[in-house]
């Protein structure tokens, strides 16, 4: 069963955004070494399709991102079991009608993410929102 975030666009009760078992399993190990996580979704170019998983604060967010939810990682401690998922605002507009799942897939991660090292990388499925 998939791990749903809290809501965390201003106005909305719904969860955006959620954790498969893969994606929860790969965090824990993740978390276990850098500590406190977080997930940014930019919209660029060359990784713009795919979630980069950073310690948090390494990554600033701003007036240019929004945040689509914030999860609870269930069996892991204290602060470091939150971790939020930020958004490009532009992206934001382009996926606004969407849920997200953050996946594991076999492959290396992109970019500075910290789980390249690991011979797994986080994607994101999407459907319609309430679909």
């Amino acid at each position: 069963m998939n791990l749903e975030s809290r809501a965390g666009v201003a106005g909305e009760t719904v969860s955006r955004v959620a954790l498969t078992p893969d994606a929860v399993a790969l965090l824990h190990q993740l978390v276990a070494e850098h500590g406190r996580l977080m997930f940014h979704q930019s919209g660029g170019c060359c990784d713009g399709s795919t979630p980069m998983c950073y310690p948090a604060g390494q990554f600033r967010t701003g007036q240019a991102d929004v945040l689509l939810g914030t999860f609870t990682l269930p069996d892991v401690a204290g602060d470091d079991a939150e971790l939020e998922f930020w958004m490009s605002r532009e992206q934001f507009e382009t996926w606004k009608h969407t849920h997200l799942t953050v996946d594991v897939v076999d492959g290396r991660g992109g970019g500075f993410s910290v789980e390249s090292p690991t011979g797994k990388r986080f994607l994101i499925r999407s459907d319609v929102l309430g679909g």
